[in-house]
């Protein structure tokens, strides 16, 4: 299996380099649920739909346009996936994750960005707000590492002392205060889904300390780290956790969340790119 999906990414590698030409990404980026209109910042954009990439599929998610963009942001050269598979998808779907971040260091890119929709444990953190990771919690119960490791992107055991880079996500911080966008700090716990967490278990999750929780963005962070991509990830508060609120929790409930947030994480984005 370590061995196709290596393939794969050197296929699928293969095939952008030959559309993108001299471009050499430096950013590679990933948009969560209803936070694709980032991506329409990018200028002299090249999109190529996943499904004409080897394994990448294809989301079934609303707000997923399953989409990479290709081109500048703010003078900066960035790939922008526009849409992640995700561990409740199938058994399939670790082997795409390693696919896409795989794909994104062979093209050049040396760091990756990552967006997210959570729900807050916080009250004082509520829909609309955004916040940088800096730390999770895997309670996804799987590690996309686990298997034959593939020593040609890195090594058998990684460190994850510092998976969401201090360096940047400092940067994330001031360049916030600058462009006086309110950005909090979580630790963000990570479950497989597809259903929503209980009341009980976000009392759990609460007392282990975390402070938001979502169903994606740590295999990827691991992946990352394995091949050696520094990581920071910003996440859209789309709604109160369970037994928070009155409203029941949904997935439209979510799309609509992004788009509160979606104005301010554009902005930081932005300004983040530019800056480096």
């Amino acid at each position: 299996m370590e061995k196709m999906v290596t393939n794969s990414a050197k296929q699928t590698a293969e095939i952008i380099s030959k559309r993108i030409g001299t471009l050499k990404p430096k950013i590679g980026m990933i948009l969560g649920s209803g936070l694709g209109a980032v991506s329409s910042q990018i200028q002299d954009s090249i999109r190529i739909p996943y499904g004409d990439l080897p394994n990448f599929t294809v989301s079934h998610i609303e707000g997923h346009a399953s989409t990479l963009h290709l081109g500048s942001l703010k003078g900066t050269p960035v790939a922008c996936l526009e849409g992640r598979s995700h561990t409740y998808e199938g058994h399939e779907a670790i082997s795409v994750l390693k696919n896409l971040i795989r794909t994104l260091k062979l093209i050049g890119c040396e760091i990756l960005l990552t967006t997210n929709a959570v729900g807050s444990l916080r009250k004082e953190v509520g829909p609309g707000s955004i916040t940088a990771i800096k730390d999770h919690i895997n309670f996804m119960f799987s590690n996309p590492l686990i298997g034959k490791n593939d020593a040609e992107f890195g090594e058998r055991f990684v460190s994850m002392d510092n998976a969401y880079d201090k360096n940047l996500r400092e940067k994330l911080h001031e360049i916030a205060k600058q462009n006086n966008i309110p950005l909090h700090e979580s630790i963000y716990l990570a479950t497989s889904g597809p259903t929503f967490e209980t009341p009980a278990e976000i009392n759990a999750y609460r007392i282990l300390g975390a402070d938001t929780v979502g169903m994606s963005t740590v295999p990827e962070t691991i992946i990352a780290r394995h091949c050696g991509l520094k990581v920071v990830s910003v996440s859209a508060v789309t709604n109160y956790a369970a037994g928070m609120s009155e409203e029941q929790l949904s997935h439209e409930q979510t799309l609509r969340g992004a788009k509160l947030a979606i104005d301010n994480l554009a902005k930081l984005f932005l300004a983040f790119v530019g800056g480096l």
